[in-house]
Parts: structure tokens; sequence; C-alpha cells
């Protein structure tokens, strides 16, 4: 017989955590995204850039958002967990 042999426990979902960290990622992508269409626009304008230059630059900010809204996520999960043990 082993002396490790102890049963699994499922995990269960945190939803209170979950709402809360989807939540604020809404409100934080929509300022991020927001921010990464209108600095592209403003950003070709203060450079003299066409159309595609604009759509260039506003899809590297958009890139970029992705990046910190992926960060963001991992954070808060760190803080708030979505799973704990049953």
């Amino acid at each position: 017989m082993s002396s490790q042999a102890s049963p699994t426990r499922a995990r269960q979902i945190v939803w209170p955590s979950v709402i809360t960290i989807i939540s604020a990622a809404i409100l934080i992508g929509a300022e991020v995204f927001g921010a990464a269409f209108a600095g592209g626009w403003a950003l070709a304008i203060l450079f003299g850039l066409d159309d595609t230059g604009a759509h260039i630059l506003q899809a590297v900010l958009f890139a970029i958002g992705v990046f910190i809204m992926a960060a963001f996520i991992r954070a808060a999960q760190r803080v708030e967990p979505f799973t704990r043990r049953a």
C-alpha cells in the first residue's frame, strides 16, 4: 500500500472571481483598444501617413493592446483564482 494515496479532489469554479475579472477586463479592454485606434489615427495624422499607414499603425497598437490584456488577465488570475479545491 502506498502512503501517498490521496483522493483527487475536483476543482470548483469561483464565480465571483471570474465575474470580477471578466468585468474588469471588459472595462480595461474598452479603454486599451479605444486608445489603440484613436492613438493610431492621431499619430497617422501627426506623421502625415495615408489611410493604409493609419491602419497599419492601429493594428500595431491593437497587438500591443492584446499583449496588455493578456498580461492583465494572468496577473488578475493570480490575485483572484478562478478555481479552488472542492
